[in-house]
């Protein structure tokens, strides 16, 4: 019998109980935030508090996390040239290969006081030692949309049009991945900034459009949306 998302969850639960260097264990992403509707492409986002005498024991070696079954791939962001690190923790990202996703970060004790001030999405799974004495609540409130002032539209107005000439011009000169490049880095992010502040005005901005804006049709009207989608190559 396949291993459900329940079974997976559970695993990781009981592994965290009974290691004697985890104290603490919180839960960010989606499966955190009560506006999201769950289904079954979401991840595991998990964050496991240890000792801080510990904490080197976790980090850059992925063999503790065998319990869980065989990995289909790891990354681990700390330690790749790409992505520098932003913050203290270490983070393991993996799929199983039963299709199940963890995003696991590893942090030491002493750093419990900095995460709970700057992570708004997080729900505590395990506290041990008692150490959270008041209750929990995740809210996305700092992902609501921001209305923007008159300064601000003005600017996203200017950028869109200014650095349309540079689309132009890469198209007139055939240097097809600069005019991409500025297609997509610039002028579609002040087109969407702009959609957002539209769903703003239209339905007020005690809300958030999600990641990328992925929760963007929800509110836009019909035929907006449909316009929208014909900036986009949707062929294939």
């Amino acid at each position: 019998m396949s291993r459900t998302a329940d079974d997976f969850f559970q695993q990781i639960m009981s592994f965290a109980q009974k290691d004697p260097a985890i104290r603490l264990v919180t839960l960010e992403g989606s499966r955190a935030n009560p506006m999201i509707k769950p289904d079954r492409y979401q991840d595991f986002d998990l964050s496991f508090f240890v000792r801080d005498e510990r904490y080197k024991d976790y980090v850059k070696d992925a063999s503790f996390l065998d319990f869980l079954g065989p990995r289909r791939i790891l990354q681990e962001p700390e330690n790749m040239e790409l992505f520098p690190p932003e913050q203290l923790g270490y983070s393991y990202l993996m799929i199983m290969e039963d299709h199940h996703k963890l995003d696991l970060t590893i942090y030491p004790l002493s750093y419990l006081k900095q995460y709970l001030s700057h992570e708004p999405l997080k729900r505590v799974l395990l506290d041990k030692d008692m150490r959270i004495k008041e209750k929990v609540i995740p809210t996305d409130k700092p992902f609501h949309l921001q209305k923007p002032s008159a300064q601000a539209f003005q600017d996203s107005a200017n950028e869109f049009y200014f650095v349309s000439s540079y689309v132009a011009k890469g198209l007139c000169r055939g240097e097809i991945l600069f005019a991409n490049a500025h297609f997509e880095r610039i002028l579609r992010r002040e087109l969407l900034r702009n959609l957002a502040w539209y769903v703003g005005t239209e339905d007020g901005f005690n809300l958030s459009l999600g990641k990328d804006y992925k929760f963007l049709e929800q509110y836009l009207p019909e035929d907006v949306w449909e316009q929208l989608l014909e900036t986009f190559d949707l062929s294939s």
